[in-house]
């Protein structure tokens, strides 16, 4: 299985994930839509939180908007299938993600900082592998064509750690929340059904 190597994450997405979305393309689909969403929103909180930061403003603004044109994108896709946006159950990921991030500042920054771009980095890192395998050309061509935005999107969060913590802190930090990230998609899927974007599924 070819798969994108992201140096942010500590194991790759395993086979079985792959062959679970390929097999539901739909539902993760649906799950896309609504994790575009959330990316965006996500980029707006903190804006929200940080107002006196000028810097982070002038470089979230276009991130939430380029996610909520991806948003639109999936969400035309669902419509020409004939397909509704429709609530669905949430895999755990992002609520472990999220309980790890430290509550006082200023670790709270850098913690959320790095939680959302190592949950850009999954998407990114999954996103190629649909990408090169999907059973649909359609599909493979929304995924490749969402490749690039995805990876700026990550190394956007990094440069904002970066710049404001340092290298050395920023790794550190990362090392650790990797692991956490990890560890959320850590075991098997029992339900088909419950396939998602960010369900469970690494490689041994």
């Amino acid at each position: 299985m070819s798969t994108a190597r992201v140096k942010w994450l500590v194991a790759p997405s395993s086979v079985s994930w792959l062959e679970q979305a390929k097999a539901r393309p739909d539902l993760v689909l649906i799950d896309h839509a609504h994790c575009e969403r959330k990316a965006a929103g996500v980029a707006l909180q903190l804006m929200f939180r940080y107002p006196s930061d000028e810097g982070l403003g002038a470089a979230l603004s276009p991130l939430a908007r380029e996610e909520l044109e991806h948003f639109e994108l999936v969400l035309q896709l669902l419509q020409r299938r004939g397909m509704a946006l429709r609530p669905l159950p949430a895999p755990g990921y992002g609520a472990q993600l999220t309980a790890a991030v430290r509550k006082g500042e200023p670790h709270r920054m850098l913690d959320s900082f790095l939680v959302a771009g190592l949950i850009e980095a999954r998407s990114h890192e999954r996103m190629a592998l649909l990408a090169a395998h999907s059973l649909e050309p359609e599909l493979r061509d929304l995924y490749a064509d969402l490749l690039a935005s995805e990876a700026r999107h990550f190394g956007l969060y990094w440069l904002l750690c970066e710049e404001r913590y340092g290298r050395e802190a920023t790794v550190a930090r990362l090392q650790e929340l990797a692991a956490v990230e990890a560890q959320a998609l850590s075991g098997v899927l029992l339900n088909p059904e419950e396939v998602r974007m960010h369900s469970v599924g690494l490689a041994d």
